[in-house]
C-alpha cells in the first residue's frame, strides 16, 4: 500500500532589507512518470519567495497594531504571538499542491518553506512506513544550480513519520528551528560578514532589496538539503 505524504519543495531565507540570501530547491515525486523533479524552475521558486514578502508586512502591522489596540485589557494577545514567537505559520497557499510557511528572527532575516502536499511517495509494508529524498541546491554566488543530490533516504515509523493528509502548522516548526540554527552557526563563522550580505538600501515597501551577497558557504547549502531531505509529517527533530 502506498500513499502520497507532504514534502519540502524549497527552503529560502531572505536577508532583513528583503534581499535573497539562499534557496534550495527539492525535487518532488510525480505518479504519472515515476521519478523525482523539481515542481517549478529555479526563477519561478524565487518569484514566489519574493511574494511572500507582502504577507509577511502585512502580517507584521496587523499584529503590531492589534498589540497597540490591546492596550492593557490583553485582546490582542493572539493576532502579536507572531512577533514574540517569530512564526508566521502558512503564509499562502500557491495552489493545490504547494503552500508557503514563513519565519521571521528577532533580526529581521526571513526563513520560508514551500511545502509540497503531495511530494513525497510513501510505502507502507510489514517493515513500516519508508519514503525517498532528494535536494537540489541552487548557487550562492551565480544564482545557478549548485547540485543534484539525488540520494535516497528512508525513515521508518519508528522515526515518527506520519502519512495522511493535511498539515498541521506546528509540524514545519522543527523546520524552522533547525534553519535558525544552521544561520547562528553561520554568523558564528568569523568569515562570514552579515552586513556583506545586505544592501545598503532596502528596496521601497515590500520589493526584494537589491545587491548584497548571497550566503555561499557550502557548509550552510549542506545543512540546508539536509533539513530539506530529513523533514517529514510527525518529525521532531532534524
Amino acid at each position: 500500500m502506498a500513499t502520497a505524504i507532504p514534502s519540502i519543495a524549497c527552503l529560502g531565507v531572505i536577508g532583513r532589507n528583503n534581499n535573497p540570501l539562499h534557496i534550495t530547491i527539492f525535487p518532488s515525486y510525480d505518479v504519472a512518470t515515476n521519478k523525482r523533479a523539481p515542481l517549478r524552475t529555479p526563477l519561478q521558486f524565487s518569484l514566489l519567495l519574493s511574494s511572500t514578502l507582502d504577507v509577511f508586512e502585512a502580517r507584521r502591522r496587523a499584529s503590531s497594531s492589534t498589540s497597540q489596540s490591546g492596550g492593557s485589557g490583553g485582546g490582542g494577545a493572539g493576532a502579536a504571538a507572531p512577533v514574540v514567537t517569530g512564526d508566521f505559520g502558512l503564509l499562502h497557499a500557491v495552489d493545490e499542491r504547494l503552500a508557503a510557511y514563513g519565519f521571521e528572527t528577532n533580526t529581521g532575516v526571513k526563513f520560508v518553506a514551500v511545502v509540497d502536499m503531495r511530494g513525497r511517495f510513501a510505502a507502507t509494508g510489514p517493515g513500516g512506513t519508508g519514503f525517498g529524498a532528494g535536494g537540489v541546491g541552487v548557487g550562492g554566488g551565480g544564482g545557478g544550480l549548485g547540485g543534484t543530490g539525488d540520494r535516497a533516504m528512508s525513515l521508518g515509523v519508528g522515526a515518527g513519520v506520519r502519512g495522511g493528509v493535511g498539515l498541521r502548522e506546528q509540524e514545519l516548526r522543527v523546520v524552522f528551528r533547525a534553519m535558525q540554527t544552521a544561520y547562528v552557526r553561520l554568523l558564528q563563522n568569523p568569515f562570514y560578514d552579515p552586513d556583506e550580505h545586505a544592501p545598503l538600501m532596502p528596496a521601497g515597501g515590500s520589493g526584494g532589496g537589491s545587491g548584497g551577497k548571497r550566503i555561499t558557504s557550502r557548509k550552510f547549502a549542506e545543512e540546508m538539503r539536509r533539513i530539506g531531505e530529513g523533514w517529514a509529517p510527525g518529525v521532531t527533530s532534524l
